[in-house]
């Protein structure tokens, strides 16, 4: 970043030293700008995308999103690239051997979450598969926050996505996390007006 960022107190926005206006989130660092100007809100609509995402989301439940974006390389070398396939028949040998995995966030529970979701993912081909489920959960309108503070947590959607998830026999989505997944994946927009990447998904015209 350079010296001469300011902050929009109006709107919560951080006007970086190249003019461009990104939520304070995405102004801390390189890494994290670089994100959510190429990649953030950005339509994901595969499988294994979003699969990767889902855990992704899941892994960063209490911690910093940045935490989870530096050890991201390492996530993808553990977890086979997050193919679900692969990942559904990882057993307490996989599990153990990625407790042990320092360059990972060795928590168990959301470890072992990640194989159930794999095997969830796996099943969920045979009525749609994760790709619909999710995006048939896109709402008719996107949020238009004008400021940090009208941007949403939760939204009706997200509530009935983790409800459906949840049913479909996944785990570590409760609406929260599923509306950040929402967010990343461009199903919802909720870029502050003013922001130089809103509308850059497509989805919202």
């Amino acid at each position: 970043m350079g010296d001469n960022m300011a902050i929009s107190d109006s709107r919560g926005l951080v006007v970086g030293d190249d003019g461009l206006a990104r939520p304070a989130w995405a102004a801390q660092d390189a890494l994290l700008r670089d994100y959510y100007d190429t990649e953030w809100g950005m339509p994901v609509r595969d499988e294994q995308g979003l699969f990767e995402r889902l855990s992704l989301e899941g892994f960063q439940a209490g911690l910093s999103w940045a935490t989870v974006l530096r050890k991201r390389p390492a996530f993808r070398e553990a977890f086979a690239d997050f193919d679900p396939d692969i990942v559904a028949g990882f057993g307490d040998t996989e599990v153990e051997r990625l407790m042990g995995n320092a360059a990972i966030i060795r928590n168990r529970r959301k470890i072992e979450a990640v194989v159930k979701n794999a095997r969830a993912t796996v099943e969920l081909r045979a009525s749609g598969g994760l790709a619909d489920l999710i995006w048939s959960h896109q709402p008719e309108r996107t949020p238009e926050p004008r400021n940090a503070e009208e941007v949403p947590s939760t939204s009706e959607e997200s509530v009935a996505l983790a409800k459906a998830l949840k049913k479909a026999g996944f785990t570590f989505v409760g609406p929260t996390t599923v509306f950040a997944l929402m967010e990343a994946v461009g199903v919802v927009d909720t870029n502050i007006i003013g922001a130089h990447r809103r509308g850059a998904s497509g989805v919202w015209s």
